[in-house]
């Protein structure tokens, strides 16, 4: 089902596209073209929310890199351009702002609990529930993923399928340069409460951070399997466990104990998703 799931996105950048990237390319190097562009904008972001379009395509096959649509990015800055402030009243909620909501949930099969939010040119796919957190415009939510209580989607992140965003889980919003690459979830990841995942770090396929895990570009990720560690940044890798850690450094002032995070384990190939996750927790003390 992956597989079918990774071609039907190559198909989505189609050469139907190509007619709409160039005014939109255009009009955001010369913002004097914005209203020739206004057809164009305004049928990217309709794509974007019917989900036929999106900010950033899986690879074609597992571990490889994700190809990200730096226009498509551009259309969403350039349709904050067109919008004007509006009164949007949802009794007994009123809102005030530019971009209106999704609409036609159910048709989409779609579950959103009041009062989550979802922003028109966002996607979620069919299965997909949102309790009362966010999800920005730009986004794309998974089929079968939970994005829980409090949980914040940014502009353009991109969650896969089968993912468990907990309660108060921050995945920023990547929208300047349009070229960089936004918050990447890839399927079937567990994504602990209060975790904040920003700056385009991509978690890998099934992997588990546990609470309270800060992700940042800048974050150093240290892998302890082994006799000696091993440093990365900007991403998990598949399958891997992971938790809050910290570690020395020095300053002029002194010694002090900064973040980063752990990879203290690996999900289990023997068992399902949910066995392995609870293994992962009980084995290695993970927090969720």
């Amino acid at each position: 089902m992956r597989a079918a799931r990774r071609s039907c996105y190559a198909g989505l950048m189609s050469d139907a596209h190509d007619a709409l990237r160039g005014p939109i390319e255009a009009a955001y190097a010369d913002r004097t073209k914005l209203e020739d562009a206004r057809d164009a904008v305004l049928e990217t972001i309709e794509l974007l929310d019917g989900g036929d379009l999106r900010v950033a395509s899986p690879p074609a096959e597992p571990g490889g890199e994700w190809t990200v649509h730096a226009w498509v990015k551009e259309a969403v800055l350039l349709y904050f351009g067109l919008r004007g402030m509006e009164r949007m009243e949802l009794p007994p909620f009123e809102f005030h702002d530019k971009i209106p909501l999704k609409s036609g949930l159910d048709a989409q099969g779609v579950r959103v609990v009041p009062p989550g939010t979802a922003r028109f040119g966002s996607h979620l796919e069919p299965g997909a529930i949102l309790m009362p957190g966010y999800v920005n415009i730009g986004a794309r939510v998974g089929a079968g993923t939970m994005v829980d209580t409090w949980a914040t989607v940014g502009s353009c992140a991109q969650i896969g399928a089968g993912v468990h965003l907990s309660g108060g889980v921050g995945s920023g919003g990547v929208l300047e340069p349009p070229s960089a690459t936004p918050v990447i979830v890839e399927d079937g990841a567990f994504v602990g409460s209060r975790c904040i995942v920003v700056e385009g770090v991509r978690v890998g396929r099934e992997a588990v951070l546990g609470a309270n895990v800060v992700l940042t570009a800048s974050t150093t990720i240290i892998d302890v399997r082994g006799d000696a560690p091993v440093e990365r940044k900007g991403s998990v890798p598949p399958r891997a466990v992971v938790i809050p850690g910290t570690r020395p450094k020095r300053f002029p002032a002194g010694e002090y104990h900064v973040p980063c995070a752990l990879i203290i384990g690996e999900r289990k190939e023997s068992t399902d998703r949910k066995t392995s996750l609870n293994d992962a927790l009980r084995t290695h003390g993970v927090a969720v």
